[in-house]
């Protein structure tokens, strides 16, 4: 079989998803899933059937289709829709300024002058040939092809009640009554919600941009004795690279020359940067902390595990299930009875003897009755309301889908690093051997590390400030790779006396092991610091765990949600933080890669769980789109934050039980406004068949089943 990613343009619901689903898996030998968030279509197919076969299928179902490239990293195929967001927004804020005195003369009797109408149909004229065109082009487009949408009865209706309007007031019929107002309210209401969902679309593919973002652009290579500067796509295997501190590791490969420290932490989700030295695999995307190092690349472009991190995204991402709108699903059913039964209308009518006028004003009824203000109005006002207000509260909502997944979720998986942590390292304890001083083992190690750039080292000397302690100079200092550093600070060995060191100007040999093997059943990593041949103290460096999980994972418990702890580091880390912070052991996964963490959360999907999952760093991102819901820490990388469904802004983790509440209101929001905009239409509909209703009292329903539903979503605001 043969896999084949297409890029498509002009849908703009489920039902025009569905269509190209349907006419793609019509060939023999095809089996094809589109994603309506990603405007793709992943298209499995045998090797006889031709790209130019499946483009075809796509346009003989009235869209358009190209071929991704995925070869190519920086030609921003991944996730640059064509949405037009741009053009939407003039159309709406003129199309909103003109409806405003529109509406307003035409409802507020007392401000009718003579000739408002001719005032009425200049002002509506644009807002619904020019401000509409987006909904009248898709219709025409569906009606080429034979089929409807949503966009049709947007079309038909707000054209009927302008054109009805318009002949009335050509014919001189001053007081008849005309629906600009109609034509005019539904189309801006309309642009508002199709203008919201455009925003909310266009970064539905930006975590694969944010992941390849991540990755060094250019790197300093070896050729012929002589460095120079070449695009990272132009690297070949068995290229020495060389990389200084603070530098990006340009791809996978091994270090030949040089000893350093790598943060590792956006890749592997390991809280301590990693020391390597000659012989020791490196990745690409991790950070050079300090020292100098020569790397011969072993992957490049494609191979490497960003790529392949990269690739695995967009896999989750077009696997993940679309859930489409309620008012898309049904739209196929929908439209075309309303269509049939305005035709019917005016048959019936016209059957019987009545005059054409009569017949057409029923069937005008019938179609401003049925025009989906309220059901085009149902989703969006309830989503710009949540959202608005989950902003407010540190949640930020990308898309409907989010909402309608909500609402089985029973399992959060937490990320462990920057998510339940800090992500940053910080002196957990100083224990000194008997006879010896605290202060005096922790200033003496400072003075040492204080000439280090190694993040262990920095978290010992700002614990020795934040205690007043001095830091005195050293000299002959020495790193000793993969053990510690080692130097010569004045004083006297074991005189450590009011606040300052005290002794003969020789000064003392003092050793600072990173990676001491002393038991340490906590998890934090322990420092011995040693003088005169002898062990003084140990350190004890840790990831501090955010004050406010604790609280928040109880709350989770409350809600009748396990927590689940997910992280890279070891199990005694693992274990320490989870004890910390409430999470039962049997729920703790440690020792993971990013790879893992993905096929950790499938396991409990297969289990029969709905999982969210919880976490800020790239090594995230694939686990972030695999879970059913991803919530990305906004303090973590932009890669991570792209790939959930849920950003929390303040990074503080008591908003995940916030937003799962507000997500799940939400959805019962828009299942309210939907269930009323639906029942309004059944009740509705026949009353205006049977001439019941004229277009006069259809517009006032209408409007008044979009105030309804507009009320109902205003209710979000009061959300706490």
């Amino acid at each position: 079989m043969t896999t084949t990613d297409l890029r498509l343009t002009g849908m703009s619901c489920a039902s025009c998803a569905a269509r190209v689903e349907r006419g793609l898996n019509q060939i023999d030998g095809v089996s094809a899933t589109v994603n309506l968030a990603l405007e793709q279509a992943h298209v499995d197919h045998s090797a006889t059937v031709s790209t130019e076969r499946l483009i075809s299928a796509v346009e003989s179902a009235g869209y358009h289709a190209t071929v991704i490239d995925h070869g190519d990293r920086h030609r921003g195929d991944h996730g640059d829709h064509d949405i037009p967001e741009d053009a939407l927004r003039p159309r709406l804020i003129v199309s909103a300024v003109l409806a405003v005195p529109v509406i307003a003369v035409s409802m507020v009797m007392p401000w009718q002058f003579p000739g408002w109408q001719w005032w009425a149909l200049a002002l509506a004229t644009p807002i619904v040939f020019w401000g509409g065109y987006p909904f009248h082009r898709t219709a025409l487009e569906r009606a080429r092809h034979r089929t409807s949408s949503m966009d049709t009865l947007v079309s038909l209706g707000t054209l009927s009640a302008y054109l009805w309007s318009a002949l009335v007031v050509l014919q001189g019929h001053a007081h008849a009554h005309v629906y600009f107002e109609v034509a005019a309210a539904v189309t801006v209401f309309l642009l508002a919600g199709r203008y919201a969902e455009a925003k909310a679309k266009r970064s539905a593919g930006a975590a694969l941009r944010a992941l390849l973002a991540l990755g060094a652009k250019e790197a300093t290579v070896v050729r012929d004795g002589v460095e120079i500067r070449i695009p990272v796509g132009e690297l070949a295997v068995g290229d020495v690279i060389v990389v200084r501190p603070g530098e990006l590791v340009a791809t996978d490969g091994v270090v030949i020359d040089g000893t350093s420290a790598l943060d590792a932490s956006a890749m592997t989700g390991e809280s301590v940067p990693v020391d390597v030295g000659p012989g020791d695999p490196v990745l690409g995307g991790t950070v050079n902390t300090y020292g100098r190092l020569r790397v011969r690349a072993v992957t490049v472009g494609s191979d490497t595990q960003l790529a392949r991190m990269s690739r695995m995204v967009a896999d989750a991402q077009s696997g993940k299930a679309s859930v489409q709108r309620l008012a898309d699903r049904v739209s196929a059913v929908f439209v075309p009875v309303v269509l049939g039964i305005a035709v019917v209308t005016l048959a019936g009518w016209l059957l019987t003897g009545h005059s054409v006028t009569a017949a057409f004003t029923a069937a005008v009824a019938v179609l401003i009755i049925a025009c989906p203000c309220a059901l085009g109005l149902a989703t969006p006002t309830a989503i710009l309301v949540g959202t608005g207000r989950g902003a407010q509260l540190g949640v930020l909502i990308k898309s409907p889908q989010v909402l309608e997944t909500v609402s089985g979720i029973d399992t959060v998986v937490l990320d462990k690093t920057g998510t339940v942590t800090n992500g940053r390292m910080s002196v957990a304890a100083v224990r000194a051997e008997p006879g010896e001083d605290e202060d005096e083992v922790l200033a003496r190690a400072a003075a040492v590390e204080a000439a280090s750039e190694h993040p262990v080292g920095a978290a010992i000397v700002a614990a020795a400030l934040a205690r007043g302690l001095p830091i005195a100079e050293v000299r002959d200092f020495a790193n000793a790779p993969g053990t510690g550093v080692r130097g010569i600070v004045g004083g006297e060995s074991g005189s450590f006396a009011g606040g300052v060191f005290a002794g003969v100007s020789q000064g003392v040999d003092v050793q600072v092991a990173r990676a001491d093997h002393d038991t340490d059943t906590s998890g934090a990593t322990a420092v011995a610091v040693s003088w005169d041949g002898r062990r003084r103290g140990v350190i004890r460096v840790a990831d501090t765990v955010k004050p406010t999980s604790a609280a928040a994972i109880a709350e989770l418990k409350a809600m009748g949600l396990t927590p689940v702890l997910l992280t890279g580091d070891g199990p005694a880390v693992a274990a320490r933080v989870a004890a910390e912070v409430g999470i039962a052991a049997h729920d703790v996964i440690a020792g993971v890669l990013p790879s893992g963490k993905a096929e950790a959360i499938r396991a409990l999907q297969a289990g029969g769980r709905r999982v969210a999952m919880v976490g800020d760093g790239v090594n995230d991102s694939v686990a972030l789109a695999t879970a059913d819901i991803g919530m990305a820490i906004g303090t973590g990388t932009d890669a991570a934050i792209e790939a959930g469904d849920i950003t929390l802004v303040r990074g503080d983790l008591r908003t995940v039980p916030t937003a799962l509440r507000l997500s799940a209101r939400t959805l019962r929001v828009i299942k309210q406004n939907l269930f009323w905009a639906f029942g309004y239409n059944a009740a509705a509909i026949p009353l205006a068949a049977f001439g019941l209703l004229t277009p006069m009292i259809a517009g006032a329903a209408m409007a008044a089943s979009s105030v309804l539903v507009v009320t109902n979503s205003l209710r979000l605001r009061r959300f706490h």
